[in-house]
C-alpha cells in the first residue's frame, strides 16, 4: 500500500492520470455519438438495428452507409489508433521521472490535438486543420518515447 501512496504522490504520474481519463472520456463519447447519428440519419450497419424502425423493403432502405456516420466513425476509429499508444507510452513517460512542466506540456499537446481533430474532423474543417492536428498528438507520442529510449531504456 505504501508503493501505491508514493505513487499517489507522483505529480507527473497524477497530471498523466488526469489527461488519461481527459482523452478516454472523450474516446468514449464517440461511441454515443455515432448511434446517435445512426438513428438521426436513420444509417444502420446491420439488420438487427433497423427492425424496430419498419418491416420488409422500406425497411431494408435503412441498411446503408451516411457520411456523417462514417466521419464519426472514421474520427472514433482514428483515437483507437493513437490514444493507445499514447496511453502506454505516456504511462511509461510518466514513471520515468521527466520533468514536471515538459510532462504537463506533452499530456496538455495531445489531449488539445486530439479534441481539435475530432472537431475538425466532424464540422468538418478544410485540410490542413486534421492533418495538423493528428501529427501534433502523434509527434508527442513519439517525443516521449524518443525520451524514454534515450535516457531511461536498456537496449
Amino acid at each position: 500500500m505504501a508503493d501505491l501512496n508514493k505513487l499517489m504522490e507522483n505529480e507527473v504520474f497524477m497530471a498523466f492520470a488526469s489527461y488519461a481519463t481527459i482523452i478516454l472520456s472523450k474516446m468514449m463519447f464517440m461511441s454515443p455519438a455515432t448511434a446517435f447519428y445512426r438513428m438521426t440519419r436513420k444509417a444502420f450497419a446491420n439488420p438487427e438495428d433497423y427492425a424496430s424502425f419498419g418491416k420488409g423493403e422500406n425497411a431494408k432502405k435503412l441498411l446503408r452507409t451516411d457520411d456523417r456516420v462514417e466521419r464519426v466513425r472514421r474520427a472514433h476509429l482514428n483515437d483507437l489508433e493513437n490514444i493507445v499508444p499514447f496511453l502506454g507510452i505516456g504511462l511509461l513517460y510518466s514513471l520515468s521521472g521527466p520533468d514536471l512542466s515538459t510532462a504537463v506540456l506533452h499530456f496538455r499537446l495531445f489531449v488539445g490535438a486530439r479534441i481539435y481533430h475530432t472537431i475538425s474532423y466532424l464540422l468538418p474543417l478544410p485540410q490542413p486543420n486534421r492533418a495538423l492536428s493528428f501529427f501534433v498528438g502523434y509527434g508527442v507520442t513519439l517525443s516521449m518515447a524518443y525520451s524514454l529510449l534515450k535516457n531511461r531504456l536498456y537496449l
